[in-house]
């Protein structure tokens, strides 16, 4: 699947939607956003179930799959995040 700059302000809108303050792209979807098979993002202001049911309506709208994490607490993981990512919001 190819990501298209329209799917990156929608994610950004939804997420804005759930309270985020601030969202990363990264994974596949960074690297190689022609052969990305999933769209994985991590976010700053939406916690516990939040996360996934943004997930899920991020994946109902753009039908793919989505992972969505969270950038807090600050972690070896997140930091990689921020570093190698690409930031939406």
């Amino acid at each position: 699947m190819a990501i298209r700059q329209e799917h990156y302000e929608r994610i950004k809108e939804m997420a804005q939607s759930y309270g985020a303050t601030r969202v990363i792209l990264f994974g596949s979807a960074v690297e190689n956003p022609e052969g990305a098979r999933d769209i994985d993002i991590a976010c700053d202001g939406v916690q516990g179930w939040k996360l996934y049911e943004l997930a899920a309506r991020l994946e109902d709208e753009l039908q793919t799959p989505f992972d969505v994490v969270p950038l807090s607490p600050p972690n070896r993981f997140t930091e990689l995040v921020e570093k190698r990512g690409r930031v939406l919001l």
